[in-house]
């Protein structure tokens, strides 16, 4: 039986300009990334000024990233609807908020609230489920994946670009101004956001289309590839914030500074700009599961090299440089499988419901890093974990189908 056609992209008037996309989508994923990315240098500062432990603080970024994945699905739902301007705007300003709440929180549950809470709700409205739905309703199918990865490769230049200024700005002023610059910068998004305005949501109404919400979800969720898309993002997850969160920690506790670990981050941010922008192009050209594969298998064996040659400040830099050719380069191939299965009509809500599963696994990560860190000094255990989760997410996407899902004809509101 013949796949039935998609859908064509909604809303249906007037596209954007693929440039303009692309610029101010770039933009906005580089600022909320970036700042995002640097969290794990506020860990040791944040915990010695408050006399708190390591797991108050990945308690807080744990809840950080299982909010983002829980709001990242209305979030989602409400761009699909009604576009991702207003979802921009909403999200930028609980980002502000979320941040200086973060410098002025005394307690470590008013601190898992804000840094929490609050910045992890803000982090779905200002980034890839937001950005990719625009993307795959103004972006013809044949550029989709390679547009992906340019705005990925975009969050990854934002790590390398931010993480360094964090690291200067915590330096210079302390960390409570350093947070505070912060909160007044990622407010640029509101007026990058204007040019992400899409013609047919011009009206402020929802549109029309061929399924309604619980029909999308019901398919997707019965569709197994769906289902091993999500276990696959799960483990990415946890094993890229277990890293950026508590690597500059593990760092220190063996004796290299605190620089090493601001470089690394770094590095990993420049050189995921090159893999994520491959992973993007190569989509275009490739079975997408096989990088997908490919990526979490390499992943597992990076890190057991790692953990296998001496430490020094040069195992370091090449361990992130390598590193980061795989880190963020899963979010254009996952993406781009789940539009090319599902369409793009309800794409930024099914790419809510994936990165969900992403966030659980990092929830995990960091809060597991923090716990058995505490509980046996060293953070081993959890190395461990990542390695074995990768080999297991390079097996669980190699039968994932790509082609597009046949769908009988059906009026709106009937069963799916």
């Amino acid at each position: 039986m013949s796949s039935a056609p998609h859908p064509a992209p909604v809303p249906a008037s007037p596209s954007l300009s693929t440039l303009q996309v692309l610029a101010c989508g770039a933009l906005i994923v580089t600022l909320s990334m970036g700042i995002r990315h640097g969290f794990g240098l506020w860990l040791q500062p944040i915990t010695q000024a408050q006399d708190w432990t390591r797991e108050n603080f990945a308690f807080a970024l744990a809840i950080q990233n299982l909010s983002w994945g829980v709001f990242g699905i209305f979030a989602g739902m409400a761009a699909d609807r009604f576009g991702a301007f207003r979802v921009l705007i909403g999200g930028a300003v609980l980002y502000g908020l979320g941040l200086a709440g973060m410098a002025l929180t005394t307690t470590p549950t008013t601190f898992a609230l804000t840094a929490g809470v609050l910045i992890g709700a803000a982090q779905a409205g200002t980034t890839y489920a937001v950005i990719y739905g625009v993307i795959g309703r103004q972006i013809p199918a044949a550029k989709r994946s390679w547009a992906m990865g340019v705005a990925a490769a975009a969050g990854s230049f934002g790590q390398f670009l931010m993480v360094p200024v964090e690291g200067w700005l915590i330096s210079s002023f302390g960390w409570q101004e350093a947070l505070l610059f912060l909160g007044v910068a990622v407010l640029l998004i509101v007026p990058l956001a204007l040019g992400l305005r899409e013609p047919g949501f011009a009206g402020g109404g929802p549109v029309q289309r061929e399924q309604t919400i619980v029909q999308a979800l019901r398919e997707a969720f019965r569709y197994r590839s769906f289902q091993l898309l999500m276990a696959g993002y799960f483990v990415c997850g946890f094993q890229v914030v277990f890293i950026g969160v508590h690597m500059p920690s593990y760092l220190k506790d063996n004796g290299l500074s605190p620089q090493v670990a601001s470089y690394a981050l770094a590095l990993i941010g420049l050189f995921n700009v090159i893999g994520t922008y491959a992973a993007g192009t190569l989509g275009q050209r490739l079975a997408k599961r096989h990088i997908l594969a490919f990526i979490y298998f390499a992943r597992a064996a990076v890190i057991s090299v790692f953990l296998i040659v001496p430490l020094s400040p040069m195992s370091v830099y090449v361990f992130a440089s390598v590193m980061g050719l795989l880190w963020l380069s899963t979010i254009p191939p996952t993406n781009a499988v789940v539009a090319q299965i599902f369409g793009v009509a309800h794409m930024s809500m099914l790419g809510g419901f994936v990165f969900f599963s992403h966030q659980i696994g990092s929830f995990l990560g960091v809060w597991l890093g923090g716990v058995l860190y505490d509980k046996t000094g060293s953070y081993d255990i959890v190395w461990y974990i990542s390695i074995a989760l990768g080999v297991f997410a390079g097996l669980v996407n190699l039968p994932v189908r790509e082609t597009p899902i046949v769908r009988a004809p059906q009026r709106m509101g009937a069963a799916a």
